[in-house]
């Protein structure tokens, strides 16, 4: 039976959350003559008693949360709780021993807890010295993570996604009463994200299998699915230095010194490189292709690749219910590796033929490549923006054909302009797959532009996983994407909840997975993966 103190490892159990409230009223009293003193000597103060009255009453609410975990653990019913859950588990479990561990809570108490703690159950002929996993039967059921709280690990999680680095996370933590170093800080934000995407590729083996539930929201709605690329800079392990030449002078002293400058250098450095993590964004629009008003769009991402990227929003299309949603229209830029997939993600998103599908070359991108075209002919700007303001209305009002046979006709008088016959065929490619019929997508009520996506990229990737200085390996940098995703999608505390049921009752060692093969060309070729059920 757990039992918990606030004492240390070895301190007096806590008897009741009654004792936790008295020991905190023991431990207030004191304090409530010294702010009164400190605001009647200078009133000014008020903001620094206010802070101080927080984390004292957040101590408070950690020492009640301590209490009732404690007597929740020695009821009968979480221990039976706990005995389904071993039963149950996903991996066989052995029947435990107890173990006393540390646990951070959310008001900045360390709880010292006794709890049953099960290994996997190993076979007679696996060796006993590779390292297993094991369950603490009894504080899953709270929601607990490694050594920490569900709320804690909710808010440091969130803090470290929201902020531009775990440094700041970290300090804002600490204002809020919360005394937990960088590294710790960047441990519970990690696993957290690790633990939601062992969720993601579960839900993804699911679908595959077909055994994924759907959740209907997007049941009789008009869909928009958006999908492009963002820059990180991923970092390569750390090895040893290689020195370089010396640049000697004439008297033999290094040329390159500068005086007051420090030579000394790392004896160990890492390579960067840039990477391009995928993004995607499903969300419901109105009759005006603008999103919803008060519905919550879906936002994931990978560093994985294309192909990964569209079992991505295949998976998510079927798990929210597009097979019966009123239309679905695929709006993005003129990437090749989007386009060539669409058809692959439809049809193993299981998505039937009484819904409308529609593709759409962003608008803004199409008018673009209509101004690199005239820019390759070198007009003035007089003849050449009267000319480009006619071709963007045309193009706008669905009238790509007159605009390419008028680029055309440029072409033909110029014809080692390579650069205005590559736009040409850009414009033309784009316009006979149906994505440039502007003046009936618009009657139909469907978004012209992939703003959405481009907002996306900016708050999910550039403002956290983008910047001057800023390296991640690409284990933490996936898992840093996944968090500041739910956070911007607001869709935070319901997939949290999700990371928290799946790991009551299974266990993944990680999250990473093979994807299968989502292009035109796999499906031209006969090798198509099959659709999920």
């Amino acid at each position: 039976m757990g039992v918990a103190s606030v004492d240390g490892p070895n301190g007096e159990s806590i008897k009741s959350t009654g004792a936790m409230f008295g020991r905190f009223s023991a431990e207030l009293l004191p304090q409530l003559s010294e702010w009164e003193r400190q605001l009647l000597e200078d009133p000014w103060q008020l903001e620094i008693v206010e802070r101080d009255v927080q984390r004292a009453f957040l101590r408070g609410a950690g020492l009640m949360i301590a209490g009732l975990v404690s007597v929740t653990m020695q009821s009968p019913k979480l221990l039976d709780a706990a005995e389904q859950t071993r039963q149950d588990f996903s991996q066989p479990l052995e029947k435990g021993r107890e173990r006393r561990i540390s646990v951070n809570v959310l008001g900045g108490v360390v709880m010292w807890v006794t709890s049953l703690y099960c290994q996997a159950r190993r076979s007679p002929s696996e060796k006993t010295d590779e390292a297993g996993f094991g369950v603490y039967t009894e504080l899953v059921q709270f929601g607990f993570g490694k050594k920490v709280s569900p709320a804690l690990e909710s808010k440091v999680a969130r803090q470290a996604a929201l902020c531009p680095s775990f440094g700041l996370a970290h300090a804002e933590l600490h204002r809020d009463g919360l005394n937990l170093d960088v590294k710790t800080v960047r441990r519970i934000a990690t696993q957290c994200g690790d633990e939601l995407l062992k969720l993601r590729t579960t839900q993804l083996e699911q679908w595959r299998e077909g055994i994924l539930p759907s959740t209907n929201e997007l049941a009789g709605e008009r869909v928009s699915v958006q999908i492009d690329g963002g820059r990180t800079k991923i970092r390569g392990d750390l090895s040893e230095r290689t020195p370089g030449p010396v640049n000697l002078n004439e008297f033999g002293l290094d040329a390159d010194d500068a005086p007051g400058r420090s030579k000394a250098q790392p004896q160990r450095t890492f390579s960067a490189d840039w990477r391009e993590p995928k993004l995607l964004t499903i969300f419901v629009h109105d009759e005006k292709g603008r999103m919803k008003k008060k519905s919550q769009a879906t936002i994931d991402g990978t560093f994985s690749g294309p192909d990964a990227t569209a079992e991505l929003v295949a998976m998510h299309l079927h798990r929210l219910g597009a097979a019966k949603a009123k239309s679905i229209t695929f709006v993005s830029d003129g990437a090749v590796w989007i386009w060539d997939r669409l058809d692959s993600i439809v049809k193993q998103a299981g998505i039937p033929d009484s819904v409308s599908i529609h593709q759409v070359l962003d608008n803004c991108h199409a008018v673009h490549h209509v101004s690199l075209a005239l820019a390759t002919m070198g007009l003035d700007q007089d003849i050449r923006m009267p000319l480009y303001r006619d071709m963007r209305t045309r193009l706008r009002n669905g009238r790509w054909r007159s605009v390419v046979a008028d680029l055309q006709e440029l072409a033909d008088d110029d014809p080692t302009n390579t650069q205005l016959l590559t736009e040409i065929a850009y414009l033309r490619r784009h316009g006979e797959a149906g994505r440039l019929a502007y003046a009936s997508f618009r009657g139909l009520g469907l978004p012209l532009g992939s703003g959405a996506i481009e907002s996306s990229i900016r708050r999910v990737i550039n403002l956290r996983l983008k910047g001057n200085g800023i390296f991640w390996k690409e284990t933490a940098a996936e898992s840093m994407l996944q968090l500041r995703a739910l956070v911007i999608s607001n869709r935070w505390d319901d997939r949290l909840t999700q990371m928290r049921s799946h790991k009551r009752r299974t266990h993944r060692s990680d999250w990473n997975w093979t994807p299968r093969s989502m292009t035109r060309k796999s499906e031209d070729a006969g090798t198509s993966p099959q659709t999920p059920a």
